[in-house]
């Protein structure tokens, strides 16, 4: 005798209150519990077991929509499969598939804040950041990472490519890190579409061939004399500054955080630590000619900390634009940079 099927019809469903189970046919029952909940079960035996499986309150599905389910368990059934153990595994396979999921902002803070910290200038990381929030983030910060391909880094990068190339080529490999970051950490796959051999440069021009070239203002070797005697005759500490700058051909922000610790002045050398050496990462010595011990030791009898040129604020060195104020005052504003000096030395 064939099963009966569709036994209960939605009037019936809504009228029934006794606590029981109601049958509908083909597995399907609709459960009614001690306190009044309503819910549908399905019920079958696999391997000679009695199994049930929820499928959902009764006020979230219809009893068509019960049914429908409940002909889709007996389909997997009837080709062996546990209903309950495959709900399960699609379950698991939706929760992987959202801890995988993304967005190219979330990966990017990410590499942030694990890379960070070996990071040495304190400005680089919000340098780092800023770039992508700026260009990146509209365009695709909010895609899954996994979405990102080379036409929506063209879309960043193009139309900034040409007009400003310093930031252009950073934004580049910056995008390129966090998506090789994504990659290691199984957040996308395949190859990567902000990677320049083989791939962007076929779509963009070399930025070697299209930079501009801007050099430091420099003063003419034949005048460094002159200006270096002029120096001298200023008292201010920043004159002091630069004056050591130049004469150990050292950049501005090294010597302004230049320390006593560091010096050994019987022997005549600076010995900058490999941890501020940024990516040399090597300990660096500067020797000392006797102008700049002098200046040393001049320094020396004010000593105020371990800076040896101390700013205005306890403990804090001279500031970044102390030097080109110096020169502005000096009436040499627009001529000459504290940077530009150490070409001016190369003849």
């Amino acid at each position: 005798m064939p099963k009966i099927i569709n036994q209960l019809s939605d009037r019936k469903v809504r009228s029934l209150s006794k606590p029981g189970l109601y049958a509908d046919g083909g597995n399907l029952y609709l459960q009614i519990s001690t306190s009044g909940t309503k819910s549908w079960s399905f019920r079958f035996k696999l391997n000679k077991k009695s199994r049930e499986m929820g499928l959902g309150s009764v006020h979230t599905t219809s009893l068509a929509e019960a049914r429908e389910s409940a002909a889709e368990q007996r389909r997997f059934l009837r080709d062996g499969i546990d209903p309950i153990e495959h709900r399960r595994a699609l379950r698991a396979a939706k929760g992987l598939e959202t801890a995988r999921s993304k967005t190219f902002e979330d990966c990017a803070e990410a590499y942030v804040s694990a890379f960070s910290a070996s990071w040495r200038n304190p400005k680089h990381q919000s340098q780092w950041i800023n770039t992508l929030r700026t260009y990146a983030y509209p365009v695709f910060g909010h895609l899954n990472v996994s979405d990102i391909d080379t036409r929506l880094v063209m879309q960043v990068l193009e139309p900034i490519w040409r007009t400003k190339t310093e930031t252009a080529g950073r934004l580049r490999g910056r995008i390129q890190k966090v998506l090789d970051w994504s990659t290691v950490n199984k957040y996308r796959e395949g190859e990567n579409p902000a990677r320049w051999q083989g791939n962007l440069d076929q779509l963009l021009p070399s930025l070697s061939k299209i930079k501009k070239v801007k050099h430091h203002p420099a003063i003419d070797w034949r005048e460094i004399g002159s200006f270096m005697d002029e120096l001298r005759q200023r008292e201010e500490i920043s004159a002091r500054l630069l004056e050591f700058t130049i004469l150990t051909c050292s950049r501005i922000g090294r010597a302004r955080e230049a320390r006593w610790h560091e010096f050994d002045l019987d022997n005549a050398i600076w010995t900058i630590p490999a941890e501020l050496m940024g990516k040399n990462n090597r300990e660096h010595r500067v020797p000392l000619s006797p102008p700049v011990l002098q200046l040393l030791h001049g320094m020396s009898k004010i000593r105020q900390c371990d800076l040896v040129f101390p700013g205005f604020r306890e403990n804090r060195p001279l500031s970044e634009n102390t030097c080109a104020q110096l020169l502005k005052r000096m009436g040499r504003k627009g001529a000459v940079t504290s940077h530009g000096m150490r070409s001016t030395l190369e003849g």
